[in-house]
């Protein structure tokens, strides 16, 4: 695998460990239920793409995205940060649809950085892309 190949899945595997992460965290503080269900859902399904790049990563010996206890720290202290307050459905769906977008800047970015790569990393890319697009327009409805 080339490296750029590498990075593509490196990116995929972080942005959907940090979507979980930050459902996670969100959770917690969701009192809709039809919200929870929702979040669910997509949890499960940043878990099967992050599966997915991960076993790509390790079947061709390249190494996996690692995580920092500093990355998670901040990512938790923002989204309590963001919820002292509020904790309102609408307010928690416009912090993951922020979140989603920021997901998708940096795969475009990722793509982007080296123009050229195998089929399989773009496949990755896009289909993380396509999910963080159909998560945006279910959260919609929560605003």
């Amino acid at each position: 695998m080339h490296k750029a190949d590498a990075e593509v899945l490196r990116e995929v595997q972080k942005n959907s460990e940090m979507a979980m992460k930050a459902i996670d965290h969100i959770q917690d503080k969701v009192y809709d239920s039809k919200l929870a269900s929702t979040l669910a859902s997509q949890n499960m399904k940043y878990m099967k793409i992050r599966n997915k790049a991960l076993k790509k990563i390790i079947d061709e010996n390249a190494e996996p995205f690692h995580g920092t206890v500093w990355q998670d720290l901040m990512l938790s202290s923002a989204i309590h940060a963001n919820t002292i307050w509020n904790t309102s459905t609408s307010h928690l769906a416009e912090m993951l649809i922020q979140g989603s977008n920021r997901g998708i800047t940096h795969l475009w970015k990722s793509l982007n950085m080296h123009g050229r790569y195998a089929d399989f990393a773009v496949e990755f890319a896009e289909e993380l892309i396509d999910l963080e697009e159909e998560n945006i327009a279910a959260l919609r409805d929560y605003l």
